[in-house]
């Protein structure tokens, strides 16, 4: 069940989860019996392995998926919602898509285009924002699914993985985003980027096999977590396509070495970074289990 509340003062409880699970059809529960409470001023972390079920629970919370059991209280006012994957195969460009948005959700024809173009501008897209969304790279395509999310001030902002695909340079810009949504709202968000979690979560939860509980310090869940340094060089700058591959699904942490460059992956994403590499012209020097 799903249920509004009137927009609470600072501190005061704006999402409010009880006993919440969800099953898909005669499969394990995804979410187990979640209790959670989120004020404004929060900035909510959830962390997991894959398959542990972040973005259900997400759903649950905006309302994309009915829980199977238990009470979801959501804020009566707006909520802002990034997707892990942005569809983005409009003809529509990115302008036009926020304009048509904004429009909907009740600003003016003006405002819409004056905060399309200013959150456009602050996430610095790439390529202008008549370019078509189906033309968009995966980064450009977060940009604009980060824009329409703050479009209108959201009273709960929720985010899946909102800093994959971003160069680090837009890390910033996204972060002001959230604690702007903080400021008048909550934010919960889930995210690979052990050090984005660190510096932009006011609290941190944990999410296993269904199960939500409070976390210590991020570094100690990151510890329980299988980490593979790769060792990669380009073929050569005539074959080999420039990566961002520190701001790579599954990379922790990224070093240089001449030309060489050391990558520390979570295991579960190694298959999807070795196979990146081959496709873009570098070479494999070295795949290691560091724990």
């Amino acid at each position: 069940m799903v249920k509004r509340v009137p927009d609470r003062a600072e501190g005061v409880v704006v999402l409010q989860l009880q006993k919440v699970s969800k099953r898909y059809d005669r499969d394990r529960p995804v979410l187990r019996d979640i209790n959670l409470e989120v004020a404004a001023g929060e900035r909510l972390a959830i962390v997991g392995g894959n398959g542990s079920g972040k973005s259900s629970l997400l759903r649950v919370i905006v309302g994309l998926s009915r829980p199977s059991s238990g009470t979801v209280r959501v804020p009566d006012g707006a909520i802002g919602y990034v997707p892990e994957r942005f569809p983005c195969h409009d003809r529509m460009s990115a302008a036009s898509y926020l304009r048509h948005l904004g429009r909907i959700r009740g600003l003016s024809t003006g405002d819409a285009r004056r905060r399309a173009d200013e959150l456009l501008e602050r996430l610095s897209l790439v390529g202008g924002s008549r370019t078509p969304l189906r033309r968009l790279s995966k980064g450009n395509a977060q940009r604009v699914a980060l824009a329409q999310a703050m479009l209108v001030p959201p009273r709960l902002l929720v985010l899946d993985e909102p800093a994959s695909g971003l160069a680090e340079s837009v890390h910033e810009a996204l972060a002001d985003l959230m604690r702007e949504a903080s400021s008048g709202g909550a934010v919960v968000f889930t995210e690979h980027n052990a050090a984005f979690v660190r510096e932009n979560a006011t609290r941190i939860c944990t999410l296993n096999e269904g199960a939500l509980k409070a976390a210590d310090p991020f570094a100690e869940s990151e510890r329980s977590r299988k980490i593979v340094r790769v060792e990669v060089t380009p073929k050569g700058p005539e074959t080999a396509h420039e990566l961002d591959w520190a701001n790579m699904r599954g990379v922790v942490r990224t070093q240089q070495d001449e030309d060489q460059v050391v990558l520390h992956v979570l295991h579960e994403h190694r298959e999807d970074i070795l196979w990146a590499a081959l496709q873009n012209g570098w070479s494999i020097n070295t795949v290691v289990n560091e724990k």
